[in-house]
């Protein structure tokens, strides 16, 4: 019987040895992978069939290596791609058009995993990060089932149909005590968007974690503890009693909440005032007001942001009149269907170049 010699047996363990630590990770292993096909797809243009085995398609990998490979397993895997290129345009079977084609899907794999670098995450798992905070700032802005008797809708829509908007809605309540705030941080766009992620989950925490009239205060004490270049935040903080309908408006250099009275017909607009939040240390030194009233059957609050009333060459107090007359009409269809198409038809009328927010409560 043939015996494998002692010396042999100790070369091929410490060769499986080294292997298995060279591609101990799914990275390496997914590079190993991808050099292979880059290889099998080079070899075959030559020496099986051009047509079936295109140099062109080395892009398919080239690009699963952008979604997956780590930057310096990438560009070790461009080496064996730049010599697979190389074995075909010396055999006349790649010509200049599918060289630049693939090297400018290589610069473009290359941006791809350095940003999926400082993400420290793989594949589209940076992408499905976002649309998990985006479905969480959306479920944290729907009111709770507020018991017989009221009624409540969130419209939230940011500009240009993004995902992510500077507007957002947290609220709390305990059957007994509703509290909302509605906000708008400053700025447009993606860095609006992710201060707007960052802030919702601690203005939600604070609210209903601390009095009432600290809940302003708290929010801009957490504001200045950040960057002063971060910028300013209006908001609104509505707190409702939901057994008397008695209401407390606070405002933080917001446009005002309107109250629709049912006995006259006619919405009014509030008068709570205060500063924006993150621009002095402590909102206390700084004269604000707060508006009292009385949500009684057949009435409505209506909370919004400037997206809602402002554009370019129309001044403010005219956009709250187009509000206000949006709002007639929707008393007449209806406030669980009207608030939607109000926002509709605002953001159509402002021009839609900002994020739109609505907050609306009734008592039925």
């Amino acid at each position: 019987m043939f015996s494998v010699p002692p010396r042999l047996r100790r070369a091929t363990r410490t060769t499986r040895i080294q292997l298995r630590r060279q591609f101990i990770t799914r990275n390496r292993r997914l590079a190993l992978v991808l050099c292979l096909a880059t290889v099998a797809i080079g070899v075959a243009a030559v020496h099986v069939s051009v047509w079936w085995f295109s140099p062109g398609v080395m892009i398919l990998p080239i690009l699963v290596g952008g979604l997956l490979l780590w930057p310096r397993a990438l560009r070790i895997y461009f080496i064996v791609v730049a010599a697979a290129i190389a074995y075909d345009v010396a055999d006349d079977k790649a010509g200049a058009g599918i060289v630049a084609t693939i090297v400018v899907t290589a610069v473009f794999a290359d941006v791809l995993a350095r940003t999926r670098e400082k993400l420290g995450v793989q594949g589209w798992r940076g992408d499905q990060m976002l649309l998990d905070l985006r479905d969480r700032i959306r479920a944290q802005g729907r009111l709770p089932d507020l018991g017989d008797g009221w009624g409540s809708s969130v419209v939230l829509k940011p500009a240009g149909g993004s995902s992510f908007g500077g507007d957002f809605v947290v609220s709390a309540c305990d059957l007994k005590t509703l509290e909302v705030a509605l906000v708008d941080v400053s700025g447009k766009g993606i860095d609006a968007g992710t201060r707007a992620l960052l802030l919702s989950g601690a203005f939600g925490g604070l609210l209903g974690s601390v009095p009432r009239e600290q809940f302003l205060q708290s929010c801009n004490a957490y504001l200045r503890r950040g960057p002063a270049t971060e910028g300013f935040v209006t908001a609104v903080h509505l707190s409702l009693d939901l057994i008397s309908g008695e209401y407390v408006i606070d405002s933080a250099g917001h446009p005002p909440a309107v109250h629709y009275d049912a006995a006259s017909g006619r919405w009014r607009i509030t008068q709570a005032h205060g500063i924006v939040l993150g621009v002095v240390d402590d909102m206390s030194t700084v004269p604000t007001s707060s508006e009292r009233g009385v949500l009684q059957r057949g009435d409505a609050l209506l909370l919004y942001t400037d997206g809602m009333v402002e554009s370019a060459g129309l001044d403010i107090d005219a956009g709250t009149d187009r509000l206000l007359g949006e709002a007639e009409r929707m008393v007449a269809t209806g406030f669980q269907t009207g608030a939607p198409a109000l926002v509709t038809a605002m953001q159509r009328e402002m021009g839609g170049a900002d994020d739109c927010a609505l907050v609306l409560i009734w008592r039925t």
